[in-house]
This record gives structure tokens, C-alpha cells and sequence, in this order.
């Protein structure tokens, strides 16, 4: 593999690094025991559907909302301003 950066990097104070000029805005990172450390770009997207299983469970939800299968009300007069 062709090396196209090669520079030092350091920990700032809050022991962080900073990529020089990095394409990608989110990094899988993988550290071995051996002190490497890969850094493999990620984009993430929308998924293009909702899962089956997640289907099912918003049906469930609200056919028990409709069934009246609900827990009692949550008090929130706590939290409001006065």
C-alpha cells in the first residue's frame, strides 16, 4: 500500500489527535496490543427501511394503546416553570 501522508502527531490536553486534512468524518478504530492503531473511514447513512422486527413492535404498541393496555400517567408538574 502507497503511504500518501506521513507526519507526527501528538496528544493535545484533553488527549485527543487531530487528522491533518481527514476526507471522512467518522473512523472505526481498532488499537492492538502491540501499540497499533487502524483507523478505517466510515460514512453512515439512513437506512433504507424499517427493520421487521421494529414494525412489529410499534404494531404492538399501539394496538395496546388502543386495547387501553397502558401504564398510568407520569406526573411531569415537576418540571414545569412557574
Amino acid at each position: 500500500m502507497e503511504t500518501i501522508k506521513d507526519y507526527v502527531a501528538h496528544l493535545d490536553n484533553k488527549k485527543r489527535i487531530t487528522l491533518r486534512g481527514a476526507t471522512y468524518h467518522y473512523y472505526n478504530v481498532k488499537e492492538y496490543g502491540n501499540g497499533c492503531i487502524i483507523l478505517e473511514p466510515r460514512e453512515l447513512s439512513v437506512p433504507k427501511s424499517i427493520s421487521a422486527r421494529t414494525l412489529a413492535d410499534m404494531d404492538r404498541a399501539v394496538s395496546n394503546f388502543k386495547c387501553g393496555d397502558v401504564s398510568t400517567a407520569i406526573d411531569l408538574s415537576d418540571f414545569l416553570k412557574e
